[in-house]
């Protein structure tokens, strides 16, 4: 079982290859902490946070590789400002 703080790199890692093609779009994304559960929560930034591709993205992208490499983790969410206040 990994620490919490190995699955953050393993996430960090995962956004860093997904990088190059959200900003090709104008988009990025940034971690904002897992749960206890085992969910990412990751908030959407630029375009991606209102292009109707972004659970896409989410799901087939960031969720997909993570779920190779990090067992640990459940899902992918992202999470907007007011909900992370």
């Amino acid at each position: 079982m990994r620490t919490k703080e190995q699955l953050i790199e393993l996430v960090k890692v995962s956004i860093e290859q997904l990088r190059p093609f959200l900003h090709d779009d104008g988009g990025d994304m940034e971690l904002i902490d897992i749960t206890e559960e085992g969910i990412v929560r990751v908030k959407l930034l630029g375009t991606c946070s209102s292009c109707s591709m972004s659970v896409m993205t989410l799901k087939a992208g960031l969720e997909e590789a993570l779920l190779k490499v990090a067992p640990e983790i459940k899902g992918v969410i992202s999470v907007d400002d007011l909900e992370i206040a």
